[in-house]
């Protein structure tokens, strides 16, 4: 039987690609990618020549079903995302989930650890992170207020993820309902403008509307 690896790719410098990632994306059949463009700069900068396959939020069973077709032909196959490590706030998971349902214990799943936005903001935090809570993003309209109630009642370590266009929005809900409470805000990891926040919300707000906003966040919030 074939294997499927599940592989961590940079989160913005693409340094951050491990030598065991490189030789074993250029190793597979087919790589299964969330955006085939995005994928394809990666691989073309590493001169790696691999058919890609796009797996994303919005793959229906019919994908699926190709899939399971590619690994019961002898293929070996590897999935990533645009940045991170796959089934971390990422439908990757379903998709291995599913993939277990099916071959059981017959598919081999081999992890090729990379880089991963919560774990590296945690790492430069300052916090306890011996126990924590990931949120992924906040829900947009329904389950929001929901959402900033949970953190609001968790006493350890809180981490999610928000973007560009949301997170002054985010850090209102938060000066709202956790006013006292730290935060760690970490924009563009590993990236050129790579910029970390600290202090209260209403603090970081202030910092943030006095630079760019540009970018994609990961907000720690210090436990109580």
């Amino acid at each position: 039987m074939p294997t499927l690896y599940v592989v961590g790719t940079p989160i913005g410098n693409l340094q951050d690609l491990s030598e065991r990632a490189k030789a074993t994306l250029g190793s597979v059949n087919v790589i299964l990618c969330e955006d085939t463009r995005v994928t394809g700069k990666l691989l073309s900068h590493f001169d790696i020549h691999v058919p890609t396959l796009s797996y994303h939020h919005h793959s229906g069973i019919a994908k699926t079903d190709k899939i399971i077709a590619l690994l019961e032909g002898g293929q070996n196959v590897a999935l990533v995302t645009d940045a991170g490590t796959p089934g971390i706030s990422d439908p990757g998971g379903r998709l291995i989930e599913e993939l277990i349902m099916h071959f059981g214990e017959s598919l081999t799943i081999t992890p090729i650890p990379g880089p991963c936005a919560l774990v590296a903001a945690l790492s430069i935090a300052g916090v306890p992170a011996d126990e924590f809570v990931f949120l992924g993003f906040p829900p947009h309209k329904r389950g929001r207020q929901s959402f900033f109630e949970r953190i609001h009642l968790t006493h350890s370590t809180v981490v999610f993820y928000e973007s560009t266009h949301r997170i002054l929005k985010t850090l209102g809900e938060l000066a709202i309902r956790i006013p006292e409470r730290k935060l760690i805000v970490c924009r563009e990891l590993t990236k050129m403008f790579e910029t970390i926040y600290r202090g209260t919300a209403q603090e970081v707000t202030a910092k943030l509307e006095s630079s760019s906003i540009k970018g994609e966040f990961v907000i720690v919030v210090s436990p109580l």
